[in-house]
C-alpha cells in the first residue's frame, strides 16, 4: 500500500503526516504542538522533517528522529511523556533530541527505555517509573543548564551515561542493572563547563588491580565503581559517591568513617590514588575536599590508614571558628601541628573555591581566622560569609619520612 499523505490545521500549525502499512506515524514536513497529542505507531521524524512540541507529546511506542526534535527558545509547556503500551521503547535516530520536560512512565518490562539516540533536557526529567538504558544502546542522555530531575530510584534511573552543562550543583540520576547509584559534582565555573558520569555494578580489579595502591590504602570497594569525566571547561569540582548496603561491602563503609575516602585510578601511575574525603554517615555519602581535583576517570569507595603524624603524636582538629575576638575559637585551631611545621594547609568553599592557603600552619600567627587570601575569588582579606567551609590538611613527618592527608569540615560562624 502506498503512503497516504494527510495535511492537517492544529491550532493554526501546519502539520505534515504519512501514515503507511507497517503502522509508522512519519512526519516529513513542519509538525509543531501546542495543544495535546500523540501516537500509539512508532513516531518517525524523518530528514526534512520538523517536530517542536510546545505542548504534551504522549509517545506510546518507538520514537525515532533523522530530522529536527526541539521546542520553542523561550516556553516552558513543552512536555514529551514516554509512556509504553506495547513493551520497551526505543528512543533512536541519527539526530539529537531537544526536549524541555519528559515524563519516563513504563512499567512493563526493563530497562523499559532502549536508549541510541542523544536526548536533551532543558526543563525537568521526571523518572516515574522505567529505567533508560543507554549503556547496551550507545546512547547519551543530557541535562543543560538549568535542567534537573526527580523520582529517580531503583526502578528508573538511567543505565549508562549522563552529561551535565552549566554551572550547577548537579546529583547524575545514573545506576547499574536494578540498583540507582548516584555520584554528584559540586558548582563549576560557567555555563560552558560540562561534566559526564556513569556507575558499574562490577567488580573494578578486573581492570583496575587492587594490588596496585597508594601505601595509605588498606581495602577498595570491589563491588562497584564510577567514570566521572570533565568533558568541557575547566572547572574542578568537588566529587560526592555514595554507598549503599544493597551493592556496597560492608567491610567499606563500617566505623570509623574516617576511614572512608574516595580513590582514583591513576593512569599515568597505574595505581589506585587516594583523593581524599569525608563521609557522612547520615546520608551514606563522601566528598572530597582536595581541590583542585584536577584529574578525572575512575574513581571508588576504599578505605585507608590514617597516619599520626607529628612524631606519632597526632593532630587534634578543632571545626568551629566564630572569629569575633572574643578569645574562643577566634582562629582554625589544630592542636599538635607546631610539632610539625612541614604542612599545608587549605581551606574551601561549598562550591570547591580554595578561600585560604598556607604553609607551617601553627596556632599563633599563621592561621586562618575567616579571612579569605584568594583575591582570585575574594578580594585579599576580606572576611568570609557565615557557612560550612572545608579544611585539607597535609603532614610530612621528617623522623619517619611519610605524609598524612585529612579533611574534614570547618564551621565559620
Amino acid at each position: 500500500m502506498k503512503n497516504k499523505k494527510i495535511y492537517i490545521r492544529f491550532l493554526g500549525t501546519l502539520l505534515f503526516f504519512s501514515l503507511n502499512s507497517i503502522g509508522q506515524t512519519v512526519n516529513q514536513g513542519v509538525f509543531t504542538n501546542i495543544g495535546v497529542s500523540g501516537s500509539v505507531a512508532e513516531i518517525n521524524n524523518l530528514a526534512s522533517g520538523t517536530l517542536t512540541n510546545d505542548g504534551d507529546l504522549y509517545v506510546y511506542n518507538h520514537y525515532n528522529n533523522d530530522g529536527v526534535v526541539t521546542f520553542t527558545t523561550g516556553t516552558t509547556t513543552g512536555m514529551t511523556r514516554m509512556r509504553g503500551l506495547l513493551g520497551s521503547q526505543n528512543i533512536s535516530g541519527s539526530n539529537a533530541m531537544q526536549w524541555f520536560d519528559c515524563e519516563f512512565d513504563n512499567n512493563l518490562v526493563q530497562p523499559a527505555f532502549h536508549l541510541s539516540n542523544e536526548v536533551s533536557v532543558s526543563g525537568t526529567a521526571d523518572f516515574f517509573q522505567g529505567i533508560v538504558d543507554n549503556d547496551n544502546f550507545g546512547g547519551l542522555m543530557v541535562f543543560e543548564n538549568g535542567a534537573n530531575h526527580f523520582n529517580v530510584d531503583d526502578d528508573s534511573f538511567v543505565d549508562g551515561f549522563v552529561r551535565k552543562n552549566g554551572d550547577e550543583v548537579f546529583r547524575f540520576p545514573i545506576g547499574d542493572g536494578s540498583q540507582y547509584r548516584y555520584a554528584s559534582i559540586s558548582e563549576p565555573n560557567t555555563t560552558t563547563d560540562a561534566f559526564t558520569g556513569k556507575y558499574f555494578f562490577e567488580d573494578s580489579n578486573v581492570l583496575y588491580p587492587h594490588t596496585n595502591v597508594d601505601s595509605n590504602i588498606t581495602l577498595i570497594d570491589n563491588a562497584e565503581y564510577w567514570t566521572i569525566e570533565k568533558t568541557a571547561g575547566n572547572s574542578n569540582v568537588f566529587l560526592t559517591l555514595t554507598w549503599d548496603e544493597d551493592t556496597t561491602p560492608t567491610a567499606i563503609y563500617t566505623t570509623p568513617y574516617e576511614e572512608i575516602h574516595i580513590v582514583r585510578w591513576d593512569v599515568t601511575l597505574n595505581k589506585w590514588v587516594d583523593e581524599g574525603g569525608i563521609a557522612d554517615a547520615s546520608t551514606k555519602e563522601v566528598t572530597t575536599v582536595i581541590n583542585p581535583l584536577t584529574d578525572y576517570g575512575v574513581f571508588t569507595l576504599a578505605r585507608v590508614r590514617i597516619l599520626l603524624p607529628c612524631n606519632g603524636n597526632g593532630v587534634v582538629v578543632h571545626n568551629l571558628v566564630s572569629a569575633n575576638d572574643d578569645t574562643f575559637n577566634d582562629v582554625f585551631t589544630i592542636d599538635g601541628i607546631e610539632e610539625c611545621p612541614n604542612n599545608r594547609v587549605e581551606i574551601y568553599n561549598r562550591w570547591g573555591v580554595k578561600v585560604f592557603e598556607t604553609t607551617a600552619y601553627n596556632s599563633v600567627g599563621n592561621v586562618f581566622k575567616g579571612f579569605s587570601d584568594a583575591r582570585a575569588t575574594y578580594k585579599d582579606k576580606e572576611k568570609l560569609p557565615d557557612g560550612t567551609y572545608f579544611y585539607f590538611v597535609e603532614i610530612t613527618d621528617e623522623a619517619t619520612d611519610s605524609t598524612s592527608k585529612f579533611s574534614g569540615y570547618i564551621l565559620l560562624n
